[in-house]
């Protein structure tokens, strides 16, 4: 291992609450493979810097041996912030949430253990400076190409928007003890948390952008804020009377009959006595979801979702957040960005249906995390000059799509997504 730097895994220790400025990984590709050989005791024939925000990201080629022969050859090293790297209860979720979702199916990493059999190790730097600390870990390398780069579909769309519900659907079935950490109240990638976007502001100068993101904040306060009390969180209830798990899609108005019949009056009655709040994805981005193409019985291409990156922005949340979230990034490189959302939306629904407070809300919510995406983009490329290219991918397009919504205006485009939306279940999609 290089002079300078030195490892210890983690099991579990607590955070350190003390502010400090993130600061992104700068290890070089020696740094890195020797990091790899050390901490998880494994050889390297290949690395190379992959493409991240605020983390570092290596794709790592392993040399085989007769002993691991059933183990994957191809690894992505994770090397967290060093924001990230003092919460390890909160990265420790996140890799049980990747392993949790390939067990149920989906197409998640799965965690390389360290050489001490523990999912992350802590690295500390000696700058000179002070000593700074990196969480390390090693996950599967995923096939497939980023959705950024195929020309988007109805099927595709459709294909992430169900993705999308049928992540927040299993996931209420996840339990961890240390689940409480994804209560991320001040997160600002949080989609409630779009009026924090205030105090980077002046990341936009005096512009035309900053009075679009000063209107948006203004609307999310007014209309979005004010109704969070009645969107459905993606919780699970317990009722410790009659033992049964009540999923959200029992508080559906549509569904109560339904849930009266099977469950019992009771649970209305009396209420859950234990809840339990849980979790969005939170960036199902284009760059974040990969797919591989196969053929149809008619000839043409057609696609399915290879893999599902970068658990780093999971917080409780609500479902409407995941759809949402998931309509603005692919709007993105779409040539009918408008169109986009009811095909998304038809597919979210074909799993949780949404209630109409939260349909009304979609479209405030699709604005609101362009501001975020384009705000936070651009405060970060003041810290972060030299990872522009990367962190403005969003802003090549994003504040085009984002005016092109304010233009129509929201009866306009709920139109157009809801109508989409409807026509999948007529069997003929749009």
């Amino acid at each position: 291992m290089p002079i300078g730097l030195f490892s210890r895994d983690i099991m579990s220790h607590g955070d350190d609450q003390q502010s400090q400025a993130l600061a992104k990984p700068t290890f070089s590709d020696v740094q890195a493979s020797a990091l790899v050989e050390s901490v998880f005791g494994l050889k390297v024939s290949k690395i190379q810097p992959l493409p991240s925000y605020d983390d570092q990201n290596f794709h790592v080629c392993i040399s085989s041996a007769k002993d691991t022969a059933d183990e994957p050859m191809e690894y992505v090293l994770k090397i967290s912030n060093t924001e990230s790297s003092r919460s390890p209860e909160l990265i420790e979720v996140q890799s049980h949430v990747s392993m949790f979702l390939r067990a149920a199916g989906f197409p998640t990493a799965s965690v390389r253990p360290t050489a001490g059999g523990h999912l992350s190790s802590l690295v500390s730097v000696d700058g000179g400076s002070g000593v700074a600390g990196y969480l390390l870990r090693l996950l599967s390398y995923l096939p497939g190409t980023p959705v950024a780069e195929i020309p988007s579909s109805p099927q595709l769309l459709y294909e992430v928007g169900r993705l999308a519900g049928r992540l927040d659907e299993t996931l209420q079935k996840f339990r961890h003890p240390k689940l409480s950490h994804l209560r991320r109240e001040n997160f600002i990638w949080n989609l409630k948390n779009v009026p924090l976007l205030e105090k980077y502001l002046d990341a936009l100068g005096q512009s035309r952008n900053r009075e679009i993101v000063v209107q948006v904040i203004q609307l999310f306060k007014d209309e979005i804020l004010t109704k969070l009390h009645h969107f459905r969180e993606c919780k699970i209830g317990f009722d410790s009377t009659s033992g049964l798990l009540i999923t959200a899609e029992w508080q559906c108005p549509r569904n109560r009959k339904r849930a009266e019949k099977e469950l019992g009056n009771f649970m209305f009655a009396r209420g859950l006595i234990f809840l339990l709040v849980g979790v969005n994805h939170g960036d199902l981005n284009d760059h974040n979801i990969l797919v591989e193409p196969s053929k149809s019985a008619f000839g043409d291409a057609v696609y399915h979702v290879s893999g599902i990156l970068d658990f780093g922005d999971m917080s409780y949340g609500y479902y409407v957040f995941e759809v949402a979230i998931t309509i603005m990034y692919m709007m993105i490189e779409s040539k009918s960005p408008l169109h986009v959302g009811g095909h998304v939306l038809a597919g979210f629904e074909s799993v949780i249906p949404l209630m109409p407070v939260e349909r009304s809300a979609l479209f405030l919510l699709v604005c609101g995390r362009f501001c975020q995406s384009l705000v936070i983009a651009a405060h970060s490329c003041q810290l972060h000059p030299e990872n522009k290219d990367y962190l403005m991918i969003t802003a090549k397009n994003g504040w085009k799509r984002l005016q092109e919504m304010l233009d129509m205006g929201r009866k306009a485009v709920e139109e157009i997504w809801f109508e989409t939306a409807r026509s999948y279940d007529s069997g003929v999609s749009m």
